[in-house]
């Protein structure tokens, strides 16, 4: 038997559930079905909220052939036949359209073999992502193609689909279910439809044959936490809590940083993951202003592989504090782009030759090492010397910031710099 998900999926734009502002009266995909034509497009938005539907009942509507291919296990190859057969007349009707689910999946390659097809017409493109195209699609590809960005279902539009299933549904019909509650339903779905139909059948069915059935949201968590598997954590807007979680830690604001950490310890978020981003963070949001904070990460990151799950999320919480509540310095995020940045406008400048090193006699001879100045021959292991190439001398690349571990790093560097 079908999922629940997959039996109410909706065939036409009056059974389709959420993103008025593209389907709605007025609505440019509205007027897309009107004109009888539709352009190659990409629709971006998380997990359950109609993407591959949308798709599928534009393609009814104009009543042209569609292919469809997942990027999960398709290829090059793949894409090539449809291509062909859509040369060669194979399909009848208007102009094919070659729907490919989680295009983001597909590589360079794989993107690069439809240019040509979609260029020239010969197949409408439709991709559906969860993942933003700005960097999992290639440009040349994306600029062929319009983008339309799918949002969460709200909870009116998660309620009516609750009820169009208990009223529609060939198997739930037949039952008397009762909603008595609905809020732990809604806050595991995420805004998710499909999740919300899934959650909604394990609950039915878990009562067996019983035809008197009562929803609670202390039996959805009951039945949640027995099936683990139920909900996942690609509706947890992967990608947009880690970045919450960064922003708040990067802000100082430790209360907002263990939300949203329970946020995605809750949603079985990999712990690597986190610790991998806090580490990336201690070095360049907090820096020179407290180096211990990159060794706490490192540190944690460590620990997480010893302890396991779930003591180690105490370690990633202890981190999280710490890193949240420490001074903030980009100073040496900002110093390594200004190098990039002078590399890119210099190009490749010679090392001089007093910093080369000379292990052959004809390099000695050639004057390589020749000046140079060994610094721990000197008071104070320090030496004034050009370690620049001369096109670039005096060049300041670090700027110190304000905060009293800096303060301490300028007035050595300072220091330096007056016995220059």
């Amino acid at each position: 038997m079908e999922p629940l998900a997959e039996r109410m999926r909706p065939v036409s734009l009056d059974d389709y559930v959420g993103q008025a502002h593209l389907v709605g009266e007025g609505s440019v995909l509205r007027k897309i079905l009107d004109s009888g034509r539709a352009p190659s497009f990409i629709l971006w938005g998380p997990p359950g909220v109609g993407k591959t539907t949308l798709a599928g009942i534009i393609a009814r509507r104009l009543d042209v052939p569609l292919y469809t291919l997942s990027a999960v296990n398709s290829g090059v190859k793949d894409v090539r036949e449809v291509i062909e057969r859509a040369k060669g007349g194979h399909f009848f009707g208007g102009t094919p359209i070659l729907f490919i689910d989680e295009i983001h999946r597909f590589s360079k390659s794989q993107q690069d073999s439809l240019l040509g097809a979609v260029e020239k017409g010969t197949v409408t493109l439709f991709g559906a992502t969860t993942e933003n195209p700005s960097f999992e699609v290639i440009p040349p590809l994306l600029s062929r193609c319009q983008l339309y960005i799918l949002k969460p279902l709200g909870k009116e539009e998660l309620l009516t689909l609750l009820h169009r299933a208990l009223e529609k549904d060939v198997f739930l019909s037949q039952r008397n279910v009762t909603l008595t509650q609905t809020d732990a339903l809604l806050r595991f779905s995420g805004g998710d439809g499909r999740k919300l139909l899934n959650i909604l059948e394990l609950v039915i069915n878990a009562e067996g044959d019983t035809m008197e059935v009562e929803i609670t949201n202390d039996k959805v968590v009951e039945r949640l936490q027995a099936n683990p598997a139920a909900y996942d954590k690609g509706g947890e807007l992967h990608y947009d809590i880690i970045s919450a979680f960064i922003k708040s830690v990067r802000g100082s604001d430790p209360d907002a940083a263990i939300y949203w950490l329970a946020r995605m310890v809750a949603g079985g978020e990999d712990p690597e993951f986190i610790a991998r981003r806090l580490l990336i963070l201690a070095a360049e949001d907090i820096g020179l202003a407290n180096p211990n904070a990159l060794l706490l990460a490192n540190a944690c990151f460590d620990a997480l592989r010893k302890i396991g799950w779930p003591e180690g999320r105490i370690i990633l919480a202890e981190t999280t504090i710490y890193l949240a509540l420490s001074p903030k310095s980009n100073s040496a995020y900002l110093a390594i782009g200004n190098g990039l940045d002078l590399v890119d406008q210099t190009g490749n400048l010679p090392v001089p030759l007093h910093l080369r090193n000379a292990p052959t006699k004809l390099m000695s001879d050639l004057g390589y090492a020749d000046g140079y100045k060994y610094a721990h021959d000197y008071a104070g292991n320090y030496v004034s010397q050009d370690y620049f190439p001369p096109q670039l001398k005096d060049t300041r690349l670090w700027t110190p910031q304000d905060n009293p571990a800096e303060h301490k790093l300028y007035e050595i560097y300072h220091d330096h710099r007056r016995q220059g």
